[in-house]
């Protein structure tokens, strides 16, 4: 296939452009600085513009655009980055997938979507959450409503796990000098992928006939306290604390409350339709990011 991919520039979209075409796939990339590759085509979110014949003889685009959303407290003016980072791009792109006629838009999403899922598992029918991530994803999804005559695919996404990015960099200092702790009293679930899985989940669902949100999250739920432990002990350090509620309150203001929710859910459309992971437990997963 010929995939057009933006937000190709991080960790994942890098990732992911290295898989497709480790799949035999064709892919450009969609770069809002000069193009400075044989495979980059530039394009102005803000402007509504695309380089002409960028999506020409495409057969899918995969919009991965979006700042990343845990990294920091939520002020005002953070939230409008988050806000603007997504449904701007997501809306250009959407009209630009009508005007061409490409049949498949995947559009990255997030689990933020869902609220308290505690009384899992649950698959892609739960509800919306309360809160502003919830509110973001809700508005980023509905921007993809402009693709019409596409298949769209949400990628309703858990965090990342993997050896050079993705979640754990944050965290990996701190398990290594024996810092690493649960959230709370540990008992909310919180659901993961690893990059491997992430991309192969993402390359089928270009192929598949599956449309609508998708769970891109491991199989096996775990807790945060599972995860602790499972994650210590592939870094071979005990992680004996706990960070109470109030302080991560404290530190985190908002953010911290969708930290300790529980988000007990499971990847129904994707274990339907066929797909089967290469880590299905998060200790499967972290022995692997964290082995050498």
């Amino acid at each position: 296939m010929r995939v057009v991919v933006a937000g190709s520039s991080g960790f994942l979209g890098s990732a992911l452009v290295t898989h497709l075409r480790g799949a035999g796939h064709d892919v450009l990339r969609l770069v809002r600085r000069a193009p400075a590759a044989a495979d980059e085509r530039g394009w102005d979110p803000p402007a509504g513009k695309i380089d002409a014949g960028a999506l020409d003889g495409a057969d899918a685009v995969v919009n991965l655009c979006g700042a990343p959303l845990w990294t920091r407290r939520w002020s005002g003016a953070r939230k409008q980055v988050l806000i603007d980072s997504r449904v701007e791009p997501t809306e250009v792109l959407a009209s630009a997938v009508a005007e061409h006629g490409i049949p498949v838009l995947l559009n990255q999403s997030a689990v933020g979507y869902y609220g308290d899922t505690a009384g899992g598992p649950h698959g892609e029918s739960a509800p919306r959450g309360e809160g502003f991530a919830a509110q973001l994803c809700e508005r980023w999804e509905q921007a993809t409503a402009a693709a019409a005559g596409a298949r769209v695919v949400l990628l309703r996404t858990a965090p990342v796990l993997a050896a050079g990015g993705g979640m754990l960099a944050p965290l990996r200092p701190l398990f290594t000098v024996a810092l690493g702790a649960r959230l709370g009293d540990g008992r909310q679930h919180m659901p993961y992928i690893h990059v491997a899985d992430l991309n192969a989940a993402t390359a089928f669902l270009l192929e598949s006939d599956v449309e609508g949100p998708v769970n891109l999250t491991g199989p096996t739920p775990a807790t945060n306290a599972e995860f602790t432990k499972a994650f210590a002990a592939a870094r071979r350090r005990p992680a004996p604390f706990s960070v109470p509620r109030p302080a991560m309150r404290l530190a985190m203001g908002e953010l911290a409350d969708d930290l300790l929710r529980g988000q007990h859910l499971v990847p129904t459309a994707l274990s339907g339709a066929g797909f089967e992971f290469r880590y299905p437990t998060v200790r499967a997963a972290l022995a692997d990011t964290e082995r050498g």
